[in-house]
């Protein structure tokens, strides 16, 4: 077993090994906290077939284990653990579905006694994950009935968000051709044809060929972590060959002119989501100077998007921009008055062409690098804003660390900022309007 030691900075340290073939286990080394957090995750390849059915999966194996057959059960033995909190997760990173659980506890330090708690968190994941209740040899039914009500109605409940639903709307539309269109939750549709059989056989060949990451922020000693994680596994040391699914990045927007889509809702705040393809920099991502590039033009309350387009030109109620790094995309997120939609899409496309054209001055550059290191400084404040970070370095393109990766914003030049942002190409847009304003929309687009 290879264990990989380094120091990262004076507040914690890392640790990487490989528990078992296709276990992976990353300790986050540090006492600043007075609880931990661990996380189990099965990296899963996402795919419209399988989408709702992952998303389903941790939901039903966290109801209840050989051991422990329902919730009651299981809040018993987490009450006796003094409060220990186990949830399943769901993430989408770039076109990786990242599905198991998230657990977090007090940290031994201010736990009366050795009652192994650590110890005995991590068994019972491992028997969610390894040892689910079953009734005749598949997932229960009435589990999965149940989980399957609360998933169709999450994924109903996107809309309530009109921002988000938004945003979820332009990718799905914008990427509608790659596996990054689709929702973390899958569809409707998707989710309502699953049955105990097609669920059993999916959770099969999910522990049987997917990747698994641990990783655990806290305090215990990264032998400890080990020895306690390795016997969750022992059962399948015949794994091997399983690797990391890929994301298949986009450099140039898929049709020679921008393409719009439109949405017509009972809303009385009109919602502008533009997309831009990143370019060809993503062969070689530049991460500190992509960062900057978004902090200056929309990633924080110091940059251009919030200082002219919705301060000094009041043409939006928000205007703000994102990167996904993992997919390569920009996106920016507006919420704009029906008649202003063209006037504010002009502004924001002209605030990038000055990030694009150099005009930076240097009270831009150091605000953004100061917003960039708050919003860093604040994940490193709790558990798990460092398991999150970690993990998004982990299922990136070119790994990093991702403190190091602060520091490093204070090197970033002009040039660099201006050489990330050369190949940025507009290619959606997505309005969603009001349904007075649809004849007018229609006419727009």
């Amino acid at each position: 077993m290879k264990i990989i030691n380094h120091t990262t900075c004076n507040l914690h340290s890392l640790h990487k090994s490989e528990v078992l073939p296709g276990v992976s286990l990353t300790c986050i080394n540090t006492d600043k906290f007075k609880a931990g957090c661990i996380t189990f995750n099965l990296l899963c390849e996402l795919r419209r077939d399988t989408a709702s059915l992952n998303a389903l999966l941790p939901r039903v194996l966290r109801r209840g284990t050989k051991s422990l057959p329902d919730m009651d059960s299981i809040s018993a033995a987490l009450d006796d653990l003094y409060g220990v909190r186990i949830e399943p997760v769901i993430r989408k990173k770039g076109e990786v579905h990242c599905i198991g659980f998230y657990a977090d506890f007090p940290d031994d330090r201010y736990i009366p006694g050795n009652i192994s708690l650590i110890e005995k968190t991590i068994n019972i994941i491992g028997e969610m994950l390894l040892s689910p209740a079953k009734q005749d040899g598949l997932l229960r039914k009435d589990y999965i009935e149940s989980e399957k009500s609360n998933l169709i109605d999450d994924i109903r409940a996107a809309i309530n968000d009109k921002r988000g639903y938004a945003v979820d709307r332009l990718l799905e539309e914008m990427c509608s051709e790659e596996a990054f269109g689709i929702s973390k939750l899958g569809n409707e549709e998707s989710a309502l044809a699953i049955t105990d059989i097609s669920l059993s056989a999916h959770y099969r060949d999910v522990v049987r060929n997917s990747m698994i990451e641990v990783i655990y922020c806290g305090s215990a000693s990264p032998e400890r972590i080990i020895a306690a994680v390795k016997p969750v596994f022992v059962s399948m040391q015949d794994r091997g060959g399983q690797i990391v699914p890929g994301t298949k990045i986009i450099y140039e927007p898929v049709n020679d002119t921008p393409r719009h889509f439109r949405e017509s809702l009972d809303v009385t705040q009109g919602k502008l989501t533009i997309g831009f393809r990143i370019g060809e920099v993503m062969k070689e991502p530049d991460y500190p100077a992509l960062m900057m590039l978004n902090a200056i033009y929309g990633g924080s309350v110091s940059s251009k998007l919030f200082l002219n387009v919705r301060e000094r030109l009041s043409l939006c109620y928000y205007a703000s921009s994102m990167t996904d790094k993992h997919k390569g995309l920009m996106i920016v997120s507006s919420g704009v008055e029906f008649s202003k939609f063209d006037t504010a899409l002009d502004e924001i496309l002209s605030q990038l062409e000055s990030v694009k054209s150099g005009d930076i001055s240097e009270v831009e550059l150091t605000s953004a690098k100061r917003a960039i290191k708050t919003s860093i400084s604040s994940a490193l404040d709790r558990p798990g804003g460092l398991e999150e970070l970690y993990f998004d370095s982990i299922i990136s393109l070119i790994p990093y660390d991702p403190i190091k990766l602060g520091e490093m914003v204070e090197d970033v030049t002009l040039d660099r900022i201006v050489n990330s942002a050369s190949g940025i190409k507009l290619d959606s847009i997505y309005l969603l309007s009001g349904l007075e304003n649809k004849e007018v929309n229609d006419e727009t687009c």
